[in-house]
C-alpha cells in the first residue's frame, strides 16, 4: 500500500511505524522522505534500517547506498562505508587506479603490458563487487568488510 498522504500516515501505519517517524521528525528528517522509504522498501525496513541508511546516505551519497543495498539487502547497510571503494567507468579504471594507489604501476618495466580487464575477472572480481547504474557509472564495494 502506497502511503501518500502525510495526514493519514498515523491510520494506516504500525504504531512502532509511527513513532519511530515521530521522533525522527524531531531530529528534523523529512516526512516525504521517510513516507517514500517506507513505499519503496516495507514498514519493517524503515523501522529496522532507516537510520543507518540515512547515516550512510549523508557519509557516501544516497546513490552509493541504494546500489549496496540494490546489490546486498539492508541487512549489512552499515558497512556501506567501509566497503565503499569507489565510484568509476568501469573495472578497467578500479583495477588502474588501485594499481596505482599500491605503487604496482611504478614498478613495473615499460614493455610489461597490463591487461586491467583480465586483472579484473582473474583476481579482483572475488575480493570485490562492481555494481552498473543507470548513469553509466560502476560502484566498487569491497565483498570482505
Amino acid at each position: 500500500m502506497t502511503v501518500t498522504l502525510t495526514a493519514s500516515y498515523k491510520e494506516i501505519l504500525k504504531a512502532e511505524t509511527v513513532e519511530l517517524i515521530d521522533e525522527l521528525l524531531e531530529d528534523n528528517h523529512d516526512l516525504q522522505c521517510m513516507l517514500e522509504f517506507i513505499d519503496e522498501n516495507s514498514e519493517d525496513d524503515f523501522v529496522t534500517y532507516y537510520e543507518t541508511y540515512v547515516e550512510q546516505g549523508e557519509k557516501v551519497g544516497y546513490p552509493i547506498v541504494d546500489a549496496f543495498v540494490g546489490e546486498n539487502g539492508f541487512c549489512d547497510v552499515e558497512h556501506v562505508e567501509d566497503a565503499y571503494a569507489g565510484t568509476f567507468r568501469d573495472t578497467d579504471d578500479f583495477v588502474e587506479d588501485l594499481m596505482q594507489s599500491t605503487g604496482d604501476l611504478d614498478n613495473l618495466p615499460v614493455y610489461v603490458v597490463v591487461d586491467f580487464k583480465a586483472t579484473w575477472d582473474r583476481g579482483l572480481s572475488y575480493d570485490y563487487d562492481a555494481i552498473e547504474t543507470d548513469d553509466g557509472y560502476v560502484h566498487i564495494f569491497r565483498k570482505y568488510f
